[in-house]
C-alpha cells in the first residue's frame, strides 16, 4: 500500500536542526534503498505558497502567508508498505527523531492511505462523464 506521510506544526515554522537534518537523510537513505521510500521533502516557508479555492461556483487564489493557518505542513514522504501497522511503526521511528534531535518542537505526522483505481470507491471514474467520483 501507498501512504503519504505529512507532517504539521502549530508553531511558527523553523528549519530543523542539523542533529534531526543527519538523522533524517540517514532513515531516507536506508528506506530509499530498501525501495520502502519513494519522495520526500520539505516545504517552503507559507508565503512561497498559494491557495486556489472553490466557492459558490467561483475560482479565488489567495497568495501566501495565510494568516488563518492553525498549522504549517512542513513536509512530506510517499512509502510503499505492506500495511497501516508498518506505515506506522515508519511513523513513530520518524517522530522518535524529532524527539530525540529537536527539544521543544510539536508537530504531527499524519499517514493516509492512497485511493487504489479499481479498488476504493473514493477514486473510481465515471466512464461516461469521465470524471473523478469522490465518495
Amino acid at each position: 500500500m501507498r501512504f503519504m506521510y505529512i507532517v504539521t506544526s502549530p508553531k511558527p515554522p523553523m528549519g530543523p536542526s542539523p542533529a534531526l537534518m543527519e538523522a533524517m537523510q540517514r532513515i531516507s537513505e536506508r528506506e530509499i534503498r530498501a525501495g520502502r521510500m519513494l519522495d520526500n521533502g520539505g516545504l517552503m516557508p507559507l508565503a512561497t505558497g498559494a491557495r486556489v479555492h472553490v466557492a459558490d461556483g467561483e475560482l479565488s487564489v489567495i497568495d501566501g502567508p495565510f494568516v488563518e493557518a492553525k498549522e504549517v505542513i512542513g513536509g512530506y514522504a510517499i512509502f510503499e508498505l505492506r500495511d497501516k501497522e508498518e506505515a506506522l511503526t515508519m511513523a513513530k521511528e520518524f517522530m522518535q527523531l524529532h524527539l530525540d534531535h529537536m527539544p521543544g518542537w510539536e508537530g504531527t505526522c499524519e499517514l493516509r492511505a492512497f485511493a487504489t483505481p479499481g479498488v476504493d470507491v473514493a477514486c473510481e471514474v465515471d466512464a461516461r462523464a469521465g470524471v473523478a467520483a469522490h465518495a
